[in-house]
């Protein structure tokens, strides 16, 4: 027995023809699902900036302290939730996380000024923010929407790439609404959309019949699964540049006298991935997914390097498109990995929790951004996930790429 438990490979799927984005946004319930999630999650695009925005009298460095408790609290809070979805069903946990998280960000609002009050509302905040893409993930990832693995994978695919458009659009958002009128009312719009989009998924069918495996209740939750402990640990050095990329994008625009790649460099991310999650997901790809992951985790580490020789405007945002083209294709093959994997009746808790190593990771990165120089720690950070996996590739094989059905429904499904 080696460090981490031995694993049997689950049966090879068979072989069949790949699904088309077309296919998938035609099963019913879920392009609505999609969007409700999508729409759901945009507080993770828009709450930062405009917590950051709405607590500037309380100086630049307690104001980006604040939008690093909101990530960190989701990244304790997310987890937590999927845990009672995995018991009691989406309705429920989701309909009550989304009141309550609205609740804290419209009471930040009038307490913006005051460190106590605004520490105590971002922190309810984003612990009370539901897991929505988890709970997307844990439906798209059985059969309860998805009829053959074929479909299962190219929407989680659909999924990684679409939810680029969060952190595209998010910050654009809250920036075009703090000008047009204020910082508060963006928060008040973080609210309704969090809302908004809850509601949409909740209301939805296979939401509402959702239901896991049923599970022997117990602290570890996935984290019994030492491969996942491994496969997380990973992830929090993946997170690292992606949350790193924002205050050193601020830093590029200063040092190159271009202040628009603030806004700018994280885009071309964005961007990049939601191009690289497409092509990614428009083809049946041969091999695990965990070989899948090993591979673009690796070339993701080595995709930052240009950014350390970038020196003009146009070369920096080049460079940043370059590591966005893998990073889409990356974590839908880390959610495979992670379908995959689940201990039974620990679907959607599972997938929290590689949302919150990632969130762990963007903290860090985010925080150190100014203690190491230039855009080092952009792949440093990126390089920690690929060695651990390296490390550890082989207990992480998985038979197929394709992934298999971790929560089956009870209910029969929506076909």
């Amino acid at each position: 027995m080696t460090l981490l438990e031995s694993a049997t490979p689950s049966a090879r799927v068979p072989a069949g023809p790949q699904a088309t984005y077309g296919d998938v946004l035609r099963m019913p319930y879920a392009a609505r699902l999609l969007a409700g999630t999508i729409i759901g999650r945009l507080p993770c695009g828009t709450a930062p900036l405009a917590i950051l925005l709405s607590t500037r009298s309380l100086g630049l460095a307690v104001s980006a302290a604040l939008a690093a408790l909101y990530l960190l609290s989701s990244a304790v809070g997310g987890p937590l939730i999927g845990r009672l979805v995995d018991r009691y069903g989406q309705t429920a946990p989701f309909s009550a996380a989304a009141a309550l998280s609205s609740a804290a960000l419209l009471a930040l609002v009038p307490g913006s000024h005051h460190l106590t009050y605004a520490a105590a509302a971002v922190a309810v905040a984003g612990g009370a923010k539901p897991p929505l893409e988890a709970g997307l993930r844990a439906i798209l990832g059985s059969d309860h929407v998805m009829p053959s693995p074929q479909h299962r994978r190219t929407a989680l695919s659909l999924d990684a790439a679409s939810q680029e458009l969060i952190y595209v659009l998010g910050p654009l958002l809250v920036a075009a609404i703090t000008l047009t009128s204020s910082s508060s009312w963006a928060l008040l719009a973080t609210a309704l959309l969090g809302s908004a989009g809850t509601a949409l998924v909740v209301t939805a069918r296979p939401s509402r019949t959702w239901t896991a495996e049923h599970r022997t209740p117990d602290w570890l939750g996935p984290l019994r699964s030492s491969r996942l402990a491994v496969l997380y640990a990973a992830m929090v050095g993946v997170g690292v540049p992606m949350g790193a990329i924002t205050p050193l994008a601020a830093q590029s625009g200063d040092a190159l006298d271009a202040p628009w790649l603030a806004g700018a460099l994280p885009a071309a991310l964005s961007l990049g991935a939601l191009i690289g999650g497409l092509l990614y997901g428009a083809r049946l790809w041969a091999g695990a997914a965990s070989l899948h992951l090993l591979v673009l985790t690796v070339a993701f580490a080595l995709s930052w390097l240009p950014m350390t020789l970038a020196a003009t405007p146009a070369t920096v945002l080049t460079a940043a498109a370059l590591p966005g083209l893998l990073m889409a294709p990356l974590l839908s093959a880390g959610f495979t990995v992670v379908a995959e994997l689940a201990p039974h009746g620990t679907a959607t808790e599972a997938q929290a929790l590689l949302v919150a190593a990632l969130d762990v990771g963007c903290a860090a990165g985010a925080a150190g951004a100014g203690l190491l120089p230039g855009a080092s720690l952009l792949a440093a950070g990126a390089g920690l996930g690929a060695l651990v996996l390296v490390a550890a590739h082989r207990h992480l094989r998985i038979a197929d790429g394709l992934p298999p059905a971790p929560a089956r429904s009870t209910s029969g499904g929506v076909r």
